[in-house]
C-alpha cells in the first residue's frame, strides 16, 4: 500500500459548489475510485486550498489512473470539479493536483 497526498487550490467564488458536489459524490465515481485500487480517501480543505489524501492498494498505479481518466462518468465529474480548482503553479508536469512529499508517518 502506498500513500498519496496532494493539494490544489479552490477557487475562491467556487467554494460552496465543490463542498455540495462532494456532499452528493456519484456513486459511479465512487465505484470507479475503489475500482482503481483506492482506499481511505479524503478531501480537507483550508484557507483556499484543498487537501487529498488516499492509500493505494494495487499493482499498477499508472494503468488504474489511465482507467480512471478514461471512464466517462468520471470524465463528467472532472467537467464539474475542474473549474472549482486552480493548479499550483509549483506542479510537476501533467500534474492537475500538486503531489506532495511525505516527511512522516506512523500507525
Amino acid at each position: 500500500m502506498q500513500r498519496y497526498g496532494s493539494v490544489i487550490k479552490l477557487r475562491t467564488e467556487k467554494h460552496d459548489e465543490y463542498k455540495e458536489l462532494h456532499a452528493h459524490a456519484w456513486p459511479d465515481v465512487l465505484a470507479m475510485i475503489r475500482e482503481c485500487n483506492i482506499r481511505n480517501y479524503s478531501i480537507f480543505f483550508k484557507d483556499g486550498y484543498l487537501f487529498s489524501y488516499f492509500e493505494y492498494c494495487g499493482e499498477d498505479y499508472a494503468a488504474d489512473m489511465a482507467k480512471m481518466a478514461a471512464d466517462p462518468v468520471t470524465q463528467a465529474w472532472w467537467k464539474l470539479t475542474d473549474p472549482c480548482q486552480e493548479p499550483l503553479d509549483t506542479r510537476k508536469p501533467g500534474e492537475h493536483w500538486a503531489s506532495m512529499e511525505e516527511y512522516f508517518h506512523t500507525d
